[in-house]
């Protein structure tokens, strides 16, 4: 149902943190987290990881989750993103995102190419774009959904390049969000949304209403790049989402239970 061209109910939003290491995808799962995503923060927004990093950290990771790869920020040569993809999905990942920094459309949708028809059906492509494009160097949101789907990937990302404490917020608004999940779903994209996000962003993200909200930072003990992710951070973000949804469905005051420690419900086959 829409109102005003926004959703009344959104489906419910998945939490995907940032893991560095098995050891941290151990304390992200134990504290509700519903994607494990892999990367090297110290490399960049979408720094990517090792072969055996990727490895260790899918066989920790139950069978139920999926786990997401960062290739890396950009810009790419289509040959050696399809190397990368190529390499990460061998280790397990269920979807590879691909970084748009320093790149152009035209070669942007050259690289994703490249990564879709180097990979199996089975493992979806997630384009992504930074909501501080002016400074990334990169397609602005608003173009992306479309890029996706001319390239044949499953999804699109919007996260901040930059990591100086301005966030996602601060950089698009609300309106430009919904709008960008809003064609997302017409086209039968998947859509996340990340970039320095806190806690309290959660009510707000959730009515925006993308299928995946993505943390590092607020997930760890210490900054994104030194600190190290905790169960306890987890669970507070798990329980914050669950509320969150709550309130959104049923309009009225949100909830207590947190959603830590569930079973996994599928990601839809979009991933």
């Amino acid at each position: 149902m829409e109102t005003g061209g926004r959703r009344s109910y959104n489906p419910p939003v998945r939490l995907l943190i940032s893991v560095v290491d098995a050891l941290e995808a151990a304390e992200a799962i134990a504290g509700g987290a519903e994607i494990i995503d892999v990367k090297d923060p110290s490399r960049g927004a979408l720094g990517g990881a090792e072969p055996r990093v990727i490895r260790a950290v899918r066989e920790a990771t139950p069978a139920r989750l999926p786990v997401s790869v960062a290739l890396g920020d950009g810009p790419f040569e289509p040959r050696r993103a399809a190397e990368l993809a190529v390499a990460a999905a061998a280790q397990g990942a269920a979807f590879v995102k691909l970084g748009l920094r320093d790149t152009s459309t035209g070669a942007a949708l050259a690289a994703v190419r490249a990564v879709r028809a180097a990979l199996p059906p089975a493992v979806a492509v997630v384009v992504a774009g930074f909501a501080d494009f002016p400074r990334a160097g990169s397609p602005p949101p608003r173009e992306l959904p479309a890029l996706a789907g001319a390239a044949g990937a499953q999804g699109c990302l919007v996260d901040t390049a930059v990591k100086d404490g301005r966030g996602l917020f601060h950089w698009l608004d609300d309106e430009a969000l919904w709008a960008f999940v809003a064609d997302c779903r017409a086209a039968g994209l998947l859509v996340a949304l990340a970039g320095a996000l806190r806690a309290e962003d959660l009510p707000r993200l959730t009515a925006i209403g993308p299928d995946l909200v993505g943390f590092r930072g607020a997930a760890c003990a210490g900054d994104r790049v030194r600190g190290r992710v905790s169960r306890e951070r987890v669970e507070a973000l798990s329980r914050l989402a669950g509320t969150a949804e709550a309130s959104a469905s049923s309009g009225g005051p949100p909830g207590t239970k947190s959603r830590s420690g569930r079973p996994g419900a599928p990601l839809d086959d979009r991933v």
